[in-house]
């Protein structure tokens, strides 16, 4: 037993593993700087000691969106409501012309009481989206207002230091998200 206490790093349990694609130390979504729902300007640093979970979208969306928030708002409940009230969620929309503030607010409180909405100017989002190496584009306009925004799905997830942790591919939120915070929070 001495021998494996001499080598740091070593010991005789196996470490758990996250089920979402661990990329901690990442040079990319290190911050932002948006305004939430509320209308208060937004940094990651503004949530220092919870874990934070990042997801880009809007309102209008039909499918991934609601889907991909109804899931986050499951893992919620999973890991109980003293592990939540630890956790925030983050709603980044990829719309501005529509999801004004009031909007989002609406949207992502019906999911989830804590959950925040944030949204920003062209340079704000266009600063945010390209250190997230996230695509947004808007498509179809059959008239004013009447489009959709094809864009990026996956989501992030940050530890209580605010360091970017995990990648979560949208295909596996439903079965990662509850699992891979809980590991964060111990």
């Amino acid at each position: 037993m001495a021998i494996i206490a001499a080598f740091p790093g070593c010991d005789s349990q196996p470490k758990a593993s996250f089920k979402s694609t661990d990329i901690t130390g990442a040079e990319f979504a290190r911050d932002f700087t948006l305004t939430d729902h509320h209308g208060a300007k937004r940094r990651l640093v503004d949530f220092k000691g919870k874990v934070v979970v990042i997801f880009f979208g809007f309102t209008h969306c039909p499918d991934v969106c609601p889907t991909t928030l109804a899931e986050m708002a499951k893992a919620m409940k999973q890991i109980g409501p003293d592990a939540a009230e630890r956790v925030q969620v983050l709603f980044v929309t990829v719309d501005p012309e529509r999801d004004k503030p009031a909007v989002l607010k609406n949207y992502v409180t019906a999911f989830h009481p804590s959950f925040l909405g944030l949204w920003g100017d062209e340079e704000a989002l266009n600063r945010t989206k390209s250190e997230f190496k996230m695509v947004a584009v808007k498509n179809g306009e059959t008239s004013p207002g009447n489009y959709t925004v094809d864009h990026s799905t996956q989501s992030f997830v940050y530890d209580a230091q605010n360091r970017v942790r995990l990648y979560v591919p949208n295909a596996k939120i439903g079965e990662a998200l509850a699992h891979d915070i809980g590991m964060l929070l111990q």
